[in-house]
């Protein structure tokens, strides 16, 4: 039996720790996987709130930087509010949270392609099989 000895991680374990929970904040940026721990009662554990709240350490650069999904960060932080968790048990609300995020997605992607486009760079190619003129690029 151990009385009050709290044994140091070792870089090791430090180092999977860190995997763990960056495998795990980037889950968030699901909502089907929100919806998946809404529904076996995850959220209203208060161990697991306690756990997310942990988890914000992740919006500071010298983590987020490790993220691929960033909207996870988002997700992060409305799990903080328990209005919100209740929420997440409903499929109509995941349906919505999916289809935002894919918008958002979808929107960016677009966004971001014609930002990074030099404004004389010829039009894309007609898909093969069209016969039609692609119409002049817009200048922002």
């Amino acid at each position: 039996m151990m009385t009050g000895k709290v044994m140091a991680e070792t870089e090791e374990q430090s180092r999977i720790r860190f995997q763990v929970e960056l495998e795990f904040v980037q889950c968030l940026a699901n909502p089907n996987y929100i919806h998946f721990l809404a529904q076996r009662g995850y959220l209203k554990e208060q161990t697991f709130v306690n756990y997310l709240r942990y988890l914000q350490y992740w919006r500071e650069p010298e983590y987020a930087r490790y993220l691929k999904y960033p909207m996870c960060l988002h997700f992060l932080e409305l799990l903080q509010h328990e209005a919100f968790r209740r929420e997440c048990v409903s499929a109509q609300v995941c349906k919505f949270m999916d289809d935002q995020a894919i918008l958002l997605w979808q929107h960016y992607t677009r966004r971001r392609t014609r930002t990074l486009q030099p404004p004389d760079a010829p039009a894309p190619p007609a898909p093969p099989g069209t016969n039609q003129q692609a119409p002049p690029r817009q200048q922002l």
